[in-house]
């Protein structure tokens, strides 16, 4: 039998962002990678430049199906919509869009993601933590529905009609884009004599990074393969953005690996360095 690993994401784009050189990783190794993403990106802004236009705006919806369709071919793994309806980013204050996924009742919103545990039956599942990794309605939504999935998947009471119970093993969280990886590529880069895009960035994001981290998935090898990815996300990313500034070959040296951090079960004290730690197919 082999492994499964389930990544459940808000929006297309998010799987390459996120962790997306683990999945290649595990990809390439054998491991039946499934992507879910909640919500089709809908509301999502158009960060590159050169596709701000009304006609991409007027497609939205169907390009962005189309990149997810090329990311996750670029990194061999399935992928899977929810059928949710992207929430947004409103304005404090303002209220989010109805039926939008962030507002549905978390037993409405879990009930497509408890269906594809039972159906994909993962050994474990990557999500983010309880603040999303930013304060996106989307990205906290997607934390709690997952957690709840997790749990409720199990439970042959819970959920009845969305099939067979499964307990997946172990829940990760992304350590993705952290203080410290920011601070580690910005220091290299200046160690080498090269400018830093890396300083702006640092400006804006917290003092300390709050998740600790339990496990370190060595993926330099799968780089490259990131960046196609994410870069098939053609209206998301901006080219110039800093993460495409500093060498790929200071990155492998200095930080060669994702970071997770193990929220159940509970992480023993050495860091572990597979997501499958102590599992058996």
């Amino acid at each position: 039998m082999t492994f499964r690993l389930l990544s459940v994401h808000a929006h297309p784009d998010d799987e390459s962002s996120k962790g997306a050189a683990t999945l290649a990783r595990y990809a390439e190794e054998g491991v039946d990678v499934l992507v879910a993403t909640c919500t089709g990106g809908e509301r999502g802004d158009i960060l590159n430049p050169a596709l701000d236009t009304p006609e991409t705006r007027a497609n939205l919806p169907a390009i962005r199906r189309r990149e997810m369709a090329a990311a996750a071919e670029i990194l061999g793994v399935s992928q899977r919509f929810l059928g949710m309806v992207d929430s947004g980013l409103p304005a404090e204050g303002e209220p989010l869009p109805e039926g939008c996924f962030a507002a549905l009742p978390l037993s409405e919103a879990a009930a497509p993601l408890v269906a594809l545990i039972r159906e994909f039956r993962p050994h474990v599942v990557i999500t983010y933590d309880e603040t999303g990794g930013y304060p996106h309605p989307d990205h906290i939504r997607t934390h709690e529905v997952t957690v709840e999935a997790f749990a409720a998947a199990a439970d042959p009471a819970r959920y009845p009609g969305t099939g067979a119970p499964w307990q997946a093993r172990k829940l990760y969280y992304q350590v993705a884009l952290s203080r410290a990886w920011f601070e580690a590529i910005h220091e290299a880069t200046l160690a080498a004599g090269l400018e830093s895009a890396m300083g702006e960035i640092l400006d804006e994001l917290p003092a300390e990074d709050i998740l600790p981290i339990t496990t370190q998935i060595r993926c330099e090898a799968h780089f490259a393969t990131r960046d196609r990815a994410l870069r098939a996300h053609a209206t998301q990313i901006d080219p110039a953005h800093p993460f495409f500034a500093h060498p790929r070959e200071i990155e492998r040296k200095i930080w060669p690996h994702e970071d997770y951090h193990l929220a159940h079960p509970t992480p023993g004290p050495e860091l572990e360095t597979d997501l499958f730690a102590g599992l058996t197919p």
